[in-house]
């Protein structure tokens, strides 16, 4: 169970930094975030959180995604609109 605990705090920690790194290139952009609406983004409610089974990281391939200030970079919106 405490396996499980930590995991789960760190997908917390790590939503909550990236939640954090969005609203702020959205806010650098003029985009209008409402204070009250972030109240209510709760980090550990997204599908992405799977707790069963066996994950593989490619280790090299993710450190060679991050930035200088050790950060994966955001998906831009015409990035995620031309994926879909």
């Amino acid at each position: 169970m405490w396996c499980l605990t930590l995991a789960t705090n760190a997908i917390v920690c790590w939503s909550t930094e990236y939640h954090g790194l969005g609203v702020a290139a959205l806010r650098r952009g003029g985009r209008q975030v409402d204070d009250e609406v972030l109240a209510h983004i709760w980090p550990t409610h997204h599908e992405n959180v799977h707790f069963y089974g066996t994950h593989s990281v490619d280790i090299d391939g993710e450190l060679a995604q991050l930035d200088t200030d050790g950060y994966r970079p955001l998906r831009l919106p015409e990035a995620a609109a031309g994926s879909r």
